[in-house]
């Protein structure tokens, strides 16, 4: 059969900061491919919409898969669907991914009859049933497929996620991925799940906090296959279980595989494991994403991070002393006040670390789109994308958005300003040195993406599809929120 596989175009953070090559459409066209289909990947992140209806024009796909870990490009999944629908009414096309996972029944209704099924939780084991029931008949009994009939039996979670492997030869332009000046980057997985629950994360809800391992010598296998020079871990905590990632580190090492290494933690888990970043620094590790998410114990609280101010501050310390350069993220407030703003200001510009900024957003699956989804000023899709208000401001909307956009302008000035120019020309003439021009894009952007005038016009947008309200739901019994139920045998993998 032939399968077109589509990421969607990219969202405001990424318009700036990175663009990564979709690796879970990568594993799922694996999937598909050794199930004997021919499959094509088209990334809009990196192809503009006529490219990809010039694909659809010649490829002329039975079946056609668009993948939204993102709740804002869901009314962009729902028009392209509507448009392959039009040329080629026979094709099959299904949506998957990590949010449209939460609200499959409502997207269905919303993209009337344009989209035939929505695969909840995991892509790798259920893509290759759903084609072969696509070309036989039966596509209501898959696991974990949602069609206007109902919901099939619940969704099949992969055992090991050492297989499949992603399809890396399926994505074109991969020199146009990069994480800040890692141009071009890689991704690759070594963990999948967060045994955590922090309340504004809909990962463990995903997953039914479970937590799975490659083994060390698929992680090996596949670092060795990664042409490009900067590899992005994406696990959502890195190196939770010290033994694994030491393992992973030996293989490396044995290998011989010397890249630069960027990944994500926590500061309770870098101040256990210590010694575990600190050889994977000697490894080429060099940028580390710290979710602080707040610099008090009261918002620290809110959002059930289970760490304390002081372990975060202390893992900072430790972070430069083992010479990692951190981003520290935050979680804005729409509750916050001028005075906030101007004490988060004071506190970035006092730490050497980069500071992001994300906006409070109660996405479904999490357990704040059930205790503040009454409170939504808006149900536009597009706008949950950590970057705008969706719940009442206590500052009026502008001005909120002026005091948000001047915090982030005076974050961006101080590492991309006068002061580091000497050491940003270092690094944007290597890249241009070696043709990669992401970065240096990235360095003029700031003002064209985030301003004020933008944010707000985007809520004055004419809104076509909305996200429904969740169904009441007694978030005291957590498994309720779960798209996967059952864990997996256990990985004894090293």
């Amino acid at each position: 059969m032939r399968l077109l596989l589509v990421h969607p175009s990219a969202l405001m953070y990424s318009e700036i900061f990175l663009r990564l090559e979709p690796l879970g459409l990568e594993r799922v066209a694996g999937a598909a491919r050794a199930a004997g289909h021919d499959v094509r990947v088209v990334d809009l992140q990196v192809f503009s919409h006529d490219e990809l209806r010039r694909e659809v024009s010649a490829f002329r796909p039975q079946a056609m898969g668009v993948s939204l870990n993102y709740l804002a490009n869901i009314p962009e999944a729902i028009d392209l669907a509507r448009k392959v629908k039009l040329s080629f009414p026979d094709c099959f096309v299904f949506l998957g991914g990590h949010s449209v996972s939460f609200v499959a029944e409502d997207v269905l209704d919303q993209a009337q009859g344009a989209v035939d099924a929505v695969v909840r939780g995991e892509g790798e084991p259920a893509v290759a049933p759903l084609l072969e029931a696509v070309r036989d008949g039966g596509v209501d009994a898959v696991p974990g497929v949602v069609t206007a009939s109902g919901r099939g039996p619940e969704p099949v979670m992969l055992h090991s996620i050492d297989n499949p492997l992603p399809a890396r030869d399926l994505t074109r332009r991969r020199r146009r991925y990069f994480i800040g000046e890692l141009d071009p980057c890689a991704s690759i997985e070594f963990t999948r799940g967060c045994p955590w629950d922090c309340s504004f994360c809909s990962a463990w809800t995903f997953y039914g906090r479970s937590y799975r391992k490659a083994s060390p010598q698929a992680a090996g296998e596949e670092m060795a296959s990664i042409a490009e020079p900067n590899v992005f871990i994406v696990d959502d905590v890195a190196f939770i279980r010290p033994e694994h990632g030491h393992a992973i580190a030996a293989e490396l090492e044995r290998r011989r595989i010397r890249k630069r290494y960027y990944l994500e933690t926590r500061s309770d888990v870098l101040l256990r494991n210590e010694e575990v970043f600190a050889r994977w620094t000697r490894l080429g590790l060099r940028y580390m994403f710290l979710g602080m998410e707040a610099i008090d114990a009261e918002g620290l609280d809110l959002y059930r991070k289970r760490v304390s101010p002081d372990e975060n501050f202390r893992a900072l310390e430790t972070a430069r002393r083992l010479g990692i350069n951190v981003a520290i993220n935050l979680i804005v407030d729409p509750a916050w006040d001028a005075e906030r703003f101007r004490v988060v200001r004071e506190f970035a510009m006092s730490v050497p670390e980069i500071v992001h900024l994300t906006v409070m957003t109660p996405y479904p699956g999490t357990e704040i789109w059930h205790t503040e989804s009454r409170r939504l000023t808006t149900r536009d899709y597009r706008l949950f994308d950590i970057q705008h208000a969706v719940v009442p401001t206590t500052l009026p909307l502008e001005e909120f958005y002026r005091e948000l956009v001047r915090t982030q302008a005076v974050i961006n000035r101080k590492h991309l300003g006068l002061r580091t120019a000497v050491g940003a020309i270092r690094l944007l003439a290597g890249n241009l040195a070696r043709g990669q021009t992401n970065f240096a894009r990235m360095l003029w952007k700031f003002n064209s993406v985030y301003n004020v005038d933008r944010q707000v016009a985007d809520h004055l947008r004419p809104v076509r599809y909305e996200l429904p309200l969740p169904r009441h739901l007694d978030v005291g019994n957590r498994r309720q929120l779960y798209v996967h139920s059952r864990p997996p045998v256990r990985d004894t993998a090293d």
